[in-house]
Parts: C-alpha cells; sequence; structure tokens
C-alpha cells in the first residue's frame, strides 16, 4: 500500500472518529413517540435544566388527557458520548399519577433525532395493601417531529371542557 493510499485511509478514519461530535443532539424541540403522544421541552439551560409539555394518548381511567407539564435535566455528554437526561411528568387534572422518563438521545448517520426511555408511572392508590400495584414500567421510543413553530402542544391539547359538556 502506498503512502497516498494511507494517508487516504487515515484522514478518513480520522473524520469517522469526528462525526458525532457534529451530530449533536438537542432535547429542545417537539417529539413523537410509538404510541402517537407529543412532548415539547422549551430550551435546555446552560446546568441542563429543562422544562415542557407532555400531551399522551394514552390515559389509566379512558378519560381526557391534557397537556401536563415536564421537568427534567440533562447530563452533559463525554468525549464522543450522547447526552443522557431524565425528567417527570406530573398528569395535570385528569390523573392521580406521576412518570418519571430516564432515556439517551442518538442520532442516526443520516442526522435522525431518537429519544430511547424507560419509565416508571406511579399510580396513587388507597391503601399500604394496594401498593403492590401502583407502579407500571414502560418504555418509549421518540422522535423528533419537525415543525417551524414554537409552543403548539398547547394548541394540540384536546379541549376536556367541550367533551364533559352536554350536548345542546
Amino acid at each position: 500500500m502506498g503512502s497516498g493510499t494511507f494517508s487516504l485511509l487515515l484522514a478518513l478514519a480520522l473524520a469517522a472518529c469526528a462525526v458525532p461530535a457534529e451530530r449533536k443532539c438537542q432535547l429542545n424541540g417537539l417529539w413523537r413517540n410509538e404510541q402517537d403522544s407529543l412532548m415539547e421541552i422549551s430550551v435546555v439551560r446552560d446546568n441542563g435544566d429543562f422544562q415542557g409539555k407532555y400531551l399522551t394518548r394514552v390515559t389509566l381511567a379512558g378519560g381526557c388527557a391534557r397537556a401536563s407539564p415536564l421537568k427534567g435535566a440533562q447530563q452533559q455528554p463525554g468525549e464522543g458520548g450522547w447526552p443522557t437526561f431524565a425528567f417527570t411528568v406530573r398528569w395535570d387534572k385528569f390523573s392521580n399519577a406521576t412518570t418519571a422518563f430516564t432515556g439517551q438521545c442518538f442520532v442516526d448517520m443520516s442526522g435522525k433525532e431518537t429519544l430511547t426511555t424507560m419509565w416508571l408511572l406511579r399510580e396513587a392508590v388507597g391503601s399500604l395493601k394496594e401498593d403492590w400495584k401502583a407502579t407500571r414500567v414502560g418504555r418509549n421510543v421518540f422522535t423528533r417531529k419537525r415543525t417551524q413553530k414554537e409552543n403548539i402542544l398547547s394548541s394540540l391539547s384536546p379541549s376536556c371542557e367541550e367533551e364533559a359538556s352536554p350536548a345542546p
């Protein structure tokens, strides 16, 4: 192998190592999971804290879901890594439950961003004897939903008041 070929291979190998730093994963924005639930994360602060809203398409009681507040933190990635994060959702006004998510952000070679998460949902129960059935565990994968607008989750949330009112 000639020195020109070796130099080319070395340059390609070094370029491949630099790709993850160029493909940064940004948590802020609108995300959709495989259950069609939507999550909108506002700007991630310098210290990693973030907040946003979550609109679930799955409810415990089958009732009307509302956009619910979420708060979390992102761990800044190490050399060549992808960021990990955690957040909680307090299901606002339609459920007596809270969910804690933890996950990691990835970007593939084509630039597609994916959030892989595991979650624990804790539902309130009436007694210590019922505690065994109060926690559920699951997994969600979110992909970025491209949009030019910001803060659109509230406009997508159904109006529960309209559904609860009787027909004229």
